[in-house]
């Protein structure tokens, strides 16, 4: 779909750095474990789902503005670059990955729409949801079901494909809303727009109720972006001060605001059943690196 989708997104080993966070009785802390960039001068590196055996999808946009996908496995060796064979106009992401490391994302036409692609091994096979123009692919669970969003040529809506159906998740007063993480008990979480051009976050329930707006106390802008398989919730708020800032969410209500240190924006991008962390932060040159966290 056009770029209006790409928005939702703008998402050293052995560094140990400790965030001791609010609260005795529910200490959490973050401990970044490693830094990661995808190879190449001056490569912006974006990491997004994580499944339980610690293997990353991401992608990185290159100086050129190519953006190509990748996968990181827990060893930490970096696929080669993904490349759709529809993408015509350079741009593949990679943004879920299960169990079994099928990975899922989105690629453009030249006409500047997205369409949602599954790879299994080497193979791409596309998907857009219900015939609509344009979709994107954001998440994929170890049982194969998805979510992502999808566009019928008026507007961009979330959905999930949970058993082998298809629905669209409906938001009051959404302009624009995507699903960005699902866990294995089918819990979807995600972003939708209101009419002010506010982002907020949902949460979808195995049992279809609905969270909305779920936004981080004060922000500006709320994008849910992840959530494991024991409920806990990951992404960005932007704060008062014009700033992202990453944000864990250990339901019902126990939000942890984190910032990697001297970074000018930081993003929790995904998360497993173990508590590692998918994540980026961007440094003063604009360019945006990769690193994996630790939350206990």
């Amino acid at each position: 779909m056009k770029t209006l989708i790409h928005r939702s997104f703008s998402l050293l080993a052995g560094s140990l750095i400790m965030a001791a966070l609010p609260t005795a009785a529910n200490a959490i802390t973050i401990t970044v474990v490693t830094t990661f960039d995808y190879p190449g001068t001056g490569n912006s590196t974006f990491p997004f789902g994580i499944n339980n055996a610690g293997d990353i999808a991401g992608y990185y946009l290159d100086a050129g503005g190519v953006t190509r996908g990748f996968t990181r496995l827990k060893t930490g060796a970096l696929s080669r670059p993904i490349v759709d064979p529809g993408a015509t106009n350079n741009v593949t992401r990679a943004i879920g990955i299960n169990q079994a490391r099928t990975v899922v994302g989105d690629y453009q036409d030249s006409a500047l729409f997205y369409h949602g692609y599954f790879l299994v091994g080497r193979l791409f096979t596309t998907l857009d949801f219900n015939g609509t123009v344009g979709s994107d692919l954001f998440a994929i669970n170890d049982a194969g079901d998805f979510g992502g969003a999808g566009f019928d040529g008026t507007i961009v809506q979330a959905y999930v494909s949970i058993g082998g159906t298809q629905m669209v998740i409906p938001i009051a007063g959404s302009t624009l809303s995507a699903v960005h993480g699902l866990n294995n008990f089918d819990q979807a979480v995600g972003i939708y727009q209101d009419s002010a051009l506010v982002y907020h976050g949902f949460l979808l329930d195995s049992n279809g109720a609905l969270t909305a707006p779920l936004d981080y106390p004060g922000a500006i802008n709320t994008m849910m972006q992840g959530i494991s398989d024991k409920g806990v919730i990951v992404g960005r708020y932007t704060g008062t001060d014009g700033i992202d800032h990453a944000f864990l969410l250990k339901l019902p209500n126990t939000f942890v605001s984190y910032d990697y240190p001297g970074a000018t924006a930081t993003s929790f991008n995904g998360i497993n059943s173990k508590g590692v962390i998918s994540a980026r932060y961007t440094t003063a040159d604009g360019l945006a690196h990769g690193f994996i966290a630790q939350a206990r």
